[in-house]
C-alpha cells in the first residue's frame, strides 16, 4: 500500500479521562437501539403508525423491515468511503458530531409523527438509523488511537459494558414514564412520543463528554494535484481492497465477523419473537428478558475484555462463540420458560464478549493511519450481517411453515462457521502486518 500521509501519536498518550469520554459515547447511543429498534418504537410503528393507515395484515412489519434494511444498505455502501474521508481530512470527530446531531434530531422528530403517517415515520427511521450506524463506525475508529495494544480488549469491553448500561438506563426511564402515563389513563399515542424525546435527550447529554475531551489525533492530508478529498477517499478504499493480501488476517477476520455477526443480528431481531411464539412469553416477560440480557451482556463485555488482553483475542473470541453455540442449543431444546431464561443469560454473556472482542481485534489488526477506513469496512461487515442473518432465518421459517426451531439451527450455523474461520486468523502475524502497512 502507498505511504500514508495522516499520522497519529502513540495510543498510550490517551488519559483516563479521554478513554472515559470515548466510552461515554457507547453509553449514550445504546438507548437508541434499545428503545427505537428493539423494544418500544418498533412495536409502536407496526401497531399504531402503520395500524392507523388501514394497511393489509403484515404490511406494517414489512415496511418496518424495509426501512431498517434500507438504512443498513446505505451505511454498507458509504461506510468505508466516509471512514477514508475522515482519515484524510482528520475529521472523525466533526463527522461524529454531525451524525450524533442527526440521530438525536431524527429520533426526537419521530415523536411528532402521528398515527397513519407511515412515510414520514419511515423516512425518519431511515435517517436516524443511518446517522446512528455511521456514528458507531466513527467512534470505533478512535480505539486504535487511544488504546495501547496490551489494553485494547479491556478498553473495548469497558465501552461495550457502559453501552449496555446506557441501554438499560434509557429503557428504564422510558418504562417508568410509560407506567406512570398508563396508570393515568393515557394512550400509547401520548406516551410513546415522550419516550422518544427521553431517548434523544439522554443520547445528547451522555455524548457531551465525548466532544469535550476526546482528541482528534490524525492530521489532514494534502491531495496531490488539488484533487478533491472525496476522490482521494474513494481511491484509498479501492487501493486497500486491491491490496487486501497485505493484510490477510484482517480481511479473514472481517469475513469471520460477518458470519458470526449474522447470527448475533438474527438473535437481536428474533429473540422476542421466538420467546413469544415458541414459549408463549407475554409483553411484560419480554421486556424483563431484554433488560436481563442487557445486564448479562455488560458483564460479558467487561469480563471478556480483560480475558482478551490476557489470553489473546482469537482464543477469547473462540470461547465467546462457544458460549453462543451453547446458548443456541439451550434455546433449541427449551420446553419451559426456565430454559429460555437460561438461554437469555448465556446470550447476554456471549453477545457482550463477541461484540466487544470483535471491535478490539479489528483495532489490533488495523494500521492506525487507516482506522476510519478499516472501521468503515467493519461497519460493512456488520450491516451485511444484519441483512444476511435475519433473511436466512425468515426464509427457513417461511419455507418450513413457521418452524422456528428449525430456523434457529441456521443461526447456530453462522456461529459455527465463524468459529471455524476464526481459528485460521493469526493474531500475531496480523498485528505485524498492521504495523508495517501505512
Amino acid at each position: 500500500m502507498p505511504q500514508a500521509s495522516c499520522l497519529a501519536p502513540a495510543p498510550a498518550s490517551a488519559s483516563a479521562r479521554e478513554i472515559w469520554s470515548w466510552a461515554c459515547f457507547d453509553f449514550a447511543n445504546s438507548g437508541y437501539t434499545t428503545v427505537v429498534m428493539t423494544t418500544i418504537y418498533s412495536a409502536y410503528f407496526v401497531a399504531v403508525i402503520a395500524g392507523a393507515a388501514d394497511l393489509a395484515e403484515g404490511v406494517g412489519t414489512l415496511l418496518w423491515t424495509l426501512a431498517v434494511a434500507l438504512a443498513n444498505l446505505v451505511v454498507l455502501v458509504t461506510g468505508p468511503v466516509l471512514g477514508a474521508l475522515a482519515d484524510r481530512r482528520a475529521c472523525k470527530k466533526r463527522l461524529l458530531l454531525g451524525t450524533t446531531v442527526g440521530c438525536v434530531l431524527a429520533t426526537a422528530a419521530l415523536g411528532l409523527v402521528g398515527p397513519g403517517q407511515v412515510l414520514p415515520a419511515m423516512s425518519l427511521v431511515v435517517l436516524s438509523a443511518i446517522a446512528f450506524a455511521s456514528g458507531e463506525n466513527l467512534i470505533a475508529a478512535f480505539l486504535p488511537e487511544i488504546a495501547p495494544p496490551a489494553r485494547l480488549g479491556r478498553i473495548s469491553g469497558y465501552g461495550w459494558s457502559l453501552g449496555y448500561a446506557g441501554g438499560l438506563l434509557t429503557l428504564g426511564c422510558c418504562l417508568a414514564y410509560i407506567s406512570w402515563a398508563a396508570a393515568h389513563g393515557q394512550p400509547a399515542e401520548h406516551y410513546v412520543p415522550v419516550t422518544l424525546l427521553i431517548t434523544a435527550a439522554i443520547f445528547a447529554v451522555a455524548a457531551t463528554p465525548t466532544f469535550l475531551w476526546l482528541r482528534e489525533r490524525a492530521r489532514p492530508v494534502a491531495e496531490p494535484g488539488g484533487a478533491h478529498y472525496l476522490w482521494g477517499a474513494l481511491r484509498r478504499v479501492v487501493d486497500t481492497l486491491r491490496h487486501a493480501s497485505r493484510l490477510p488476517d484482517l480481511f479473514r477476520f472481517l469475513c469471520c465477523l460477518t458470519l458470526y455477526q449474522a447470527g448475533v443480528a438474527t438473535v437481536v431481531v428474533i429473540a422476542a419473537i421466538y420467546a413469544q411464539e415458541v414459549m408463549g412469553f407475554d409483553s411484560q416477560q419480554l421486556i424483563v428478558l431484554v433488560m436481563v440480557v442487557n445486564f448479562t451482556a455488560a458483564l460479558g463485555a467487561f469480563g471478556f475484555g480483560h480475558a482478551q488482553d490476557r489470553f489473546g483475542s482469537v482464543r477469547s473470541l473462540a470461547a465467546g462463540l462457544g458460549v453462543w453455540l451453547v446458548a443456541i442449543a439451550a434455546a433449541w431444546f427449551a420446553d419451559r420458560a426456565a430454559h429460555i431464561w437460561l438461554a437469555g443469560n448465556l446470550i447476554g454473556l456471549a453477545m457482550g464478549a463477541t461484540q466487544a472482542g470483535g471491535r478490539a481485534l479489528i483495532a489490533r489488526l488495523t494500521p492506525v493511519s487507516r482506522s476510519g477506513e478499516i472501521f468503515g469496512l467493519w461497519g460493512v461487515a456488520n450491516r451485511a450481517a444484519a441483512i444476511i442473518g435475519p433473511l436466512a432465518y425468515g426464509a427457513i421459517s417461511g419455507l418450513s411453515g413457521g418452524d422456528h426451531r428449525l430456523a434457529m439451527l441456521s443461526t447456530g450455523g453462522f456461529f459455527l462457521a465463524g468459529l471455524i474461520l476464526l481459528v485460521t486468523v493469526d493474531e500475531s502475524r496480523g498485528r505485524t502486518a498492521a504495523l508495517v502497512a501505512r
